[in-house]
């Protein structure tokens, strides 16, 4: 609070405060292990958990709820040095199947003084290829960054401290399919991928580092719960900003300076990979026929 304001203002402020703020979740009652139960860690009440890989396996949590669009901020500290063929992440989805929906941010293991990549992907009715990576512009190992999935009717958005780093529209009116009817969970893991993750599977696990350790705290979920199969948003009459959000100026213009300077990988240029032909959802808008 600035020093500046006066007695009324900041108590006033603290009210607003209190009456919005959306508490974290606490790792201890609102989330569960899914495997690897022996190498997750709760820490600090609740706020904090730390997962492990051994040469074992690998841990990972998922949270209790379902949701149905929404606003997911996770801060999360990767692990520092060699931690080549490790992934971390942080994602949605629906359960697996062939036709599940699913929101990835995976966090790719690097050789040491190598740039992490960011890797993202979204699928819907099972229909995924359509990933995106960046090179962060930070050590994401020297403290927690926020890593954010905003999800909404309209659009997913993935951000990093606020900085939306891709966005993927609502494209169904041109027969691009879009996750918005399947409940999602919150999963974490951090697991091997030796064969793919570091260089194209060239830089492998080195077990002698082992553990590796990722920290995640600050859990904070702003969405619609299904419970019994009804969204608690059903009727929301009062949307929250996530409902609704679109990019400002000021945030297109960020995305696109990180798209331009931190983007090492798209499938919308990958004409190799798609030499029948790009996504629609790729395409200019021009080029796609009245909906």
């Amino acid at each position: 609070m600035s020093k500046v304001c006066t007695i009324i203002a900041v108590a006033l402020s603290c009210l607003v405060v209190v009456a919005l703020a959306v508490p974290p979740l606490n790792f201890n009652n609102d989330v569960t292990m899914y495997f690897g139960n022996h190498l997750g860690q709760v820490q600090d009440n609740g706020n904090t958990m730390a997962l492990n890989l051994d040469q074992q396996t690998g841990s990972g949590f998922n949270t209790k709820n379902e949701y149905i669009f929404g606003r997911f901020d996770m801060q999360l500290k990767l692990m520092k040095g060699f931690s080549a063929g490790t992934v971390t992440t942080f994602y949605l989805t629906s359960p697996i199947g062939q036709a599940h929906d699913e929101v990835d941010f995976e966090f790719l293991g690097n050789a040491t003084f190598q740039p992490f990549t960011v890797h993202t992907n979204v699928f819907s009715e099972g229909k995924g290829n359509r990933e995106q990576q960046f090179h962060l512009w930070f050590d994401p190992t020297a403290e927690f960054h926020t890593y954010t999935i905003l999800w909404n009717s309209q659009r997913i958005i993935w951000m990093v401290d606020n900085i939306p780093i891709r966005v993927f529209e609502n494209q169904e009116s041109i027969g691009v399919p879009f996750p918005k009817t399947k409940p999602q969970r919150i999963f974490c893991s951090l697991w091997e991928a030796s064969a793919w993750a570091t260089q194209g599977g060239n830089v492998k696990v080195d077990w002698s580092r082992a553990p590796f350790t990722a920290h995640y705290k600050n859990f904070v979920v702003d969405a619609c719960v299904i419970t019994n199969g009804a969204s608690s948003c059903a009727n929301n009459k009062n949307k929250q900003p996530w409902q609704t959000y679109t990019l400002d100026a000021d945030a297109k213009a960020k995305l696109e300076n990180v798209q331009k300077k931190n983007m090492i990988y798209n499938y919308c240029t990958d004409t190799k990979r798609f030499a029948q032909g790009l996504p629609p959802e790729c395409k200019p808008a021009q080029e796609h026929p009245s909906a």
